[in-house]
């Protein structure tokens, strides 16, 4: 039989529906804007090779002749 509306929620069941279905969209909304600012914070870690190149010679590793032949190349 139909109960005219009168469920187990009252008047009020299609309001219950349809906020379940705005957080389950909202929810797939932020994990994809989760997921793609985790794809694109891999990027911006990245060093370039003249900074690279800076801090092997800061540390000491290559040499002030070593290091302006290699920033010549790299420029």
């Amino acid at each position: 039989m139909m109960n005219f509306g009168f469920g187990p929620f009252g008047g009020f069941g299609w309001i219950f529906m349809i906020l379940w279905w705005v957080l389950i969209i909202a929810g797939i909304v932020t994990l994809i804007k989760w997921l793609t600012s985790q794809s694109r914070g891999t990027h911006h870690n990245e060093k370039s090779a003249l900074e690279i190149l800076q801090e092997r010679y800061a540390k000491g590793e290559i040499n002030k002749l070593e290091f302006e032949e290699k920033k010549k190349d790299l420029s």
